[in-house]
C-alpha cells in the first residue's frame, strides 16, 4: 500500500506520509475501552498531584530549598510528558481517532523522548542534593545554591534537547513506501523507523546509544550517590536520626526502581527482544511513560513531610 503524501524524488513509491495513523495496543483493540478508565484516572491523578506540588512549592516560602526546587522541575517535566501522551491515547481508545499529522507525530516524538531524559536528569539531581545533604551537610547550602541550582536545571534540559533534537530530522529525511499505520499509542521513534523503506540502521543505532549513554550515566551516578548516601546514614550515632535521613531518601528510591526498571525493559526489548508479544511491549512503554507522573507526587506528597502538611493545611481551610 502507498503511503499518501509528497513523492521524494522520481520514484513515486517512496513519499512522506501526510499523517500516521495510531492504532493502539495491538492485539488489545477489544479491551481499549476498559484500559482507558486506569489510564484516565493515572492522567487525572498525575495532573492535578503534580500542579498541587507545583502550587505548593511556588507559595510556601519555607520549601524554597533546593531539594523542592528540583521536585517542582521534576513535576513540570511530568506534566508535560503525561500531557503530551494521554489525551491523544484516550482519543485513540475512545473514539478510535487514531490519525496523527506527520509534523505533530514528529513533536510528540521530540516532547516525549526529550522529556523522559529530563525526569532522568532530574533524579541525578535530586540524588545529588540527598548525597550533599546527609554526606555533607554544613556545606549543603553553600554548594547548592540558588545560581547553582538554576544551572543544574538549565545542563539538564540542554542535554536532552541536545541529543534527541536529531530524531525528528532523522524521520523526515526517511522514504515511507508501504504503509502509514504505526502499531503504537504514540509515535515511538522505533515505531515510526519501522514504517521506513530505507536502511535505518544508523538512525537506530544513534537512537539506543544516546538512551542507553544517558540512562546509564544517571543510573549509575544516581546509584553511587545512594550508595554513600546509606553508608552515611549507617554510621549516624542516633537511631533516629537515622530513621530520618533514610524515611527522606525512601520516597525518592521509590519512584527510581519504577521508572528505571520500565525504562530498562523497553530498552532491551528494542535491542535484544523482537520476539516479545507487541501488547506487553507497548503496555509497558505505557507504564513507563505514565506510571511515574502519577505515582511522583503521591510518593512525595505523603512520605514529605512539610510537603504533606502544606497539603493538609489547604484542604483543612477549604473545609471551615
Amino acid at each position: 500500500m502507498n503511503v499518501p503524501g509528497n513523492s521524494t524524488g522520481n520514484d513515486m513509491k517512496h513519499t512522506i506520509p501526510s499523517t500516521f495513523i495510531l492504532t493502539g495496543i495491538p492485539g488489545l483493540e477489544g479491551f481499549q475501552c476498559w484500559i482507558s478508565i486506569p489510564f484516565c484516572f493515572m492522567y487525572i491523578v498525575a495532573l492535578f498531584g503534580n500542579c498541587t506540588i507545583l502550587f505548593i512549592i511556588r507559595t510556601e516560602t519555607s520549601l524554597h530549598e533546593p531539594m523542592y526546587f528540583f521536585l517542582s522541575m521534576l513535576a513540570a517535566t511530568d506534566l508535560i510528558l503525561s500531557s503530551s501522551t494521554l489525551p491523544k491515547m484516550l482519543a485513540i481508545f475512545w473514539f478510535n481517532a487514531g490519525e496523527i499529522g506527520f509534523n505533530a507525530c514528529l513533536i510528540q516524538m521530540f516532547f516525549i523522548h526529550s522529556f523522559t531524559a529530563m525526569e532522568s536528569g532530574f533524579f541525578l539531581a535530586m540524588a545529588f542534593d540527598r548525597y550533599i545533604a546527609i554526606c555533607d551537610p554544613l556545606r549543603h547550602s553553600t554548594i547548592l545554591t540558588s545560581p547553582v541550582i538554576g544551572k543544574i536545571g538549565l545542563m539538564v534540559v540542554f542535554r536532552a534537547v541536545i541529543f534527541f533534537s536529531p530524531h525528528p530530522f532523522l524521520v523526515k529525511k526517511l522514504s515511507y513506501c508501504q504503509t502509514n499505520v504505526i502499531h503504537h499509542t504514540y509515535c515511538e521513534f522505533m515505531a515510526v523507523m519501522k514504517l521506513a523503506c530505507e536502511d535505518t540502521f544508523t538512525s537506530k543505532a544513534y537512537s539506543l546509544t544516546v538512551a542507553s549513554l544517558i540512562g546509564a550515566f544517571d543510573l549509575l551516578s544516581t546509584a553511587t550517590s545512594y550508595v554513600f548516601i546509606l553508608r552515611s546514614v549507617l554510621r549516624l550515632p542516633s537511631k533516629e536520626a537515622s530513621l530520618k535521613a533514610f524515611s527522606t531518601c525512601s520516597s525518592h528510591i521509590c519512584v527510581i526502581l519504577v521508572f528505571y526498571s520500565t525504562a530498562v525493559f523497553t530498552f532491551l526489548t528494542h535491542r535484544f527482544g523482537p520476539n516479545v508479544a507487541p501488547q506487553i511491549h507497548i503496555t509497558v512503554a505505557n507504564i513507563y511513560l505514565l506510571v511515574p507522573p502519577m505515582l511522583n507526587p503521591i510518593i512525595y506528597g505523603v512520605r514529605t513531610k512539610k510537603i504533606r502538611q502544606r497539603v493538609f493545611k489547604m484542604l483543612y481551610y477549604k473545609t471551615i
